[in-house]
């Protein structure tokens, strides 16, 4: 679990530049869709050849398909359009420092939701991630924070960890007991059909497809990354940690 949780470190921290030059290749929308459709195909075939031998779709409770519909929309759909929009707009190791707080937020939250542990060497340390975050947000001037010295693209990397934090509750309140693959490749599914309908509605089905029949070479290289590496595995290996 801990070896995959570290690769899943590995694959995260990758995806900052992969996402800048996706970013500067097609809108956010049709980046985001077109990423997670491939992804969600490769974990959909991955499922379905793992539980070959028994039921295809796992007997889950009612409140675990809530939890997987909630996880795509916000963990997933949320989630992917704050990152691509951000990016956009802010350099990728700048966004990529910023995200780092998400523990912080998810630990508080945790403490007071699920009454995990908290005490004062955790308390500083989030005081500490938060001030180098701020820090790094407001290019060197955190008082900035609370004189409107943050820009668009620094809310949406707030966005960022906002989705990412909600999308990590859900994960352990809603989903124990569902396998860390079948988690993620139905919420994926769930996250690329809004990733559509947004992109379809937003920009158009001519826009849509003219971003992937121009797409680069790098551009191609990024959303493969972003899809495999990023989406496919580090998300099963992050919902299997969350599980633990």
């Amino acid at each position: 679990v801990h070896l995959g949780l570290l690769g899943m470190v590995v694959m995260w921290g990758a995806s900052w530049p992969a996402g800048r030059t996706l970013a500067q290749a097609m809108p956010p929308l049709c980046g985001s869709a077109w990423r997670f459709t491939l992804a969600a195909l490769l974990l959909a075939a991955w499922m379905l050849w793992q539980r070959r031998r028994i039921q295809l779709l796992p007997r889950l409770t009612r409140p675990q398909w809530l939890g997987l519909a909630l996880a795509g929309a916000i963990g997933v759909a949320g989630y992917a359009v704050f990152f691509m929009m951000a990016l956009q707009r802010v350099e990728a190791s700048r966004a990529a420092v910023v995200v780092t707080t998400n523990p912080v937020f998810t630990t508080l939250l945790a403490a007071w939701l699920f009454k995990e542990k908290f005490n004062a060497h955790i308390a500083l340390g989030m005081v500490c991630a938060l001030i180098g975050a701020a820090t790094v947000l407001t290019h060197g001037a955190p008082w900035q924070v609370f004189t409107g010295g943050v820009g668009i693209g620094e809310w949406l990397l707030i966005g960022c960890i906002a989705t990412w934090v909600g999308y990590t509750l859900i994960a352990r309140a809603l989903l124990g007991g569902i396998d860390s693959l079948a988690a993620t490749a139905i919420s994926s599914v769930v996250g690329t059909v809004l990733l559509w309908a947004a992109a379809l509605t937003v920009d158009g089905a001519a826009v849509v497809t003219n971003s992937i029949t121009s797409l680069s070479v790098p551009g191609w290289l990024s959303m493969v990354f972003l899809a495999v590496g990023s989406t496919v595995l580090a998300y099963a290996w992050y919902f299997r940690g969350v599980a633990v």
